[in-house]
């Protein structure tokens, strides 16, 4: 796994009420938006490549797109993969949320 591959793994953090609530002190827990084609042992290399901590556990899903109207057409909206990444005790990832 190349440096570049692995910076481009993770798309964006996950910003939700349910998000949120899982990084709690108890279980640090952070979601991110991957790209579809990722395995869990990339995400687990990325986010402690990008982040400086220890991954735990890595579980992935696949988030189906919803069928969407536009006007008279009907689309749909593009499938795409949810990581929840469980760091190990003592590590935190702090988004800037205004916790201290």
């Amino acid at each position: 796994m190349s440096r570049e591959r692995l910076l481009k793994v993770l798309v964006s953090p996950l910003m939700t009420e349910k998000t949120y609530s899982l990084g709690s002190d108890k279980v640090a827990q952070v979601a991110f938006k991957v790209l579809r084609c990722a395995n869990k042992l990339e995400i687990k290399k990325a986010v402690e490549l990008m982040f400086d901590v220890k991954v735990d556990r890595v579980c992935t899903l696949n988030v189906k797109g919803k069928s969407r109207r536009f006007g008279r057409s009907i689309g749909r909206t593009q499938d795409w993969k949810k990581a929840y990444v469980r760091l190990q005790e003592g590590s935190k990832i702090d988004f800037g949320t205004g916790e201290a």
